[in-house]
């Protein structure tokens, strides 16, 4: 059990309440009985319905924990609280659980992304061997890596993507999936070396589109055809130029992203869905007609 000398994660609406020795809560007719040796989560106006009372009720710790998870999977804490909803709040676990099965479902946005990697990394905190959770954080950390909405975000969803499918590896290592995966964080990231050295035994094991494509990149590397710069540091950029075009400097933000499309080889491996678009609304915004009608179909 965490031990209270440790200072729980500040986190917007959450006020923690610390309970006094031998403290527990009941739940769900007598049939659950909480100890708690940790700070208590709780919403804002659940604390002060707490400090009235002279402690939290069974429905709003469980809200609390939930709502602090959501903020910060990675929060002080956070085992605990995950531990706690397993045991006390089933309800919430088959309702994390549901939802992730949803999202995955769908075609999702960034908001939705990050949304879903929150109820993962709290999946995963009950699970943290489970190898298939360990791999799809890293999967859609990628994809978040590559939206275009999401690149000033690029470099942290990357190597959180590259640590989590590690993680995978190693409870899997035998999974082809996960190490063609680490394989693409690592290129992504510019470890070409570690990239190649996980691909090339690859080759013996896949067939068709999937090997044509890892061939490619395995030639791109022994040959040294590679981007300028990182993959990553090219989404960096675009992220800076979306910033120029915020503060209304155009023909900044169009530079950058020129500079960009130059690298043949990463427009080639790396298509950014809608980076043409933009280009085209910042040309149109400094009244460059002609080059913005010639970005038209290039999208």
């Amino acid at each position: 059990m965490s031990q209270t000398c440790i200072e729980p994660t500040p986190l917007e609406g959450i006020s923690y309440f610390q309970p006094p020795p031998d403290y527990r809560i009941t739940g769900r007719d007598g049939r659950v009985a909480i100890p708690f040796e940790f700070p208590i989560p709780l919403n804002d106006d659940d604390y002060r319905i707490a400090l009235e009372n002279g402690g939290p009720g069974y429905d709003q710790v469980g809200r609390g924990m939930f709502d602090a998870l959501r903020r910060n999977p990675g929060c002080v804490y956070a085992v605990d609280y995950a531990r706690v909803l397993q045991e006390g709040y089933p309800h919430i676990i088959a309702e994390i659980g549901g939802e992730a099965i949803m999202l995955d479902a769908k075609e999702l946005d960034a908001p939705y992304l990050d949304r879903k990697i929150t109820l993962l990394k709290i999946m995963a905190l009950l699970e943290p061997d489970n190898a298939g959770l360990n791999r799809e954080i890293g999967r859609t950390l990628m994809e978040k890596g590559s939206r275009l909405e999401a690149c000033h975000l690029a470099v942290q969803s990357w190597y959180g993507a590259e640590n989590y499918l590690i993680r995978a590896l190693e409870l899997e290592p035998d999974d082809l999936s996960t190490a063609y995966q680490l394989g693409e964080t690592h290129y992504v990231l510019g470890h070409y070396d570690q990239a190649l050295e996980l691909w090339q035994p690859l080759q013996e094991r896949l067939q068709g589109d999937d090997l044509t494509r890892l061939t490619a990149r395995i030639e791109s590397i022994t040959r040294r055809e590679l981007p300028r710069v990182p993959a990553v540091d090219y989404l960096t950029a675009l992220a800076v130029a979306f910033e120029q075009q915020q503060a209304e400097q155009h023909y900044e933000a169009i530079a950058i992203v020129e500079d960009v499309l130059a690298d043949t080889v990463f427009c080639a491996q790396f298509p950014v869905a809608g980076v043409y678009r933009f280009l085209e609304q910042c040309c149109r915004a400094v009244n460059l007609i002609e080059k913005a009608d010639a970005l038209r179909g290039r999208y």
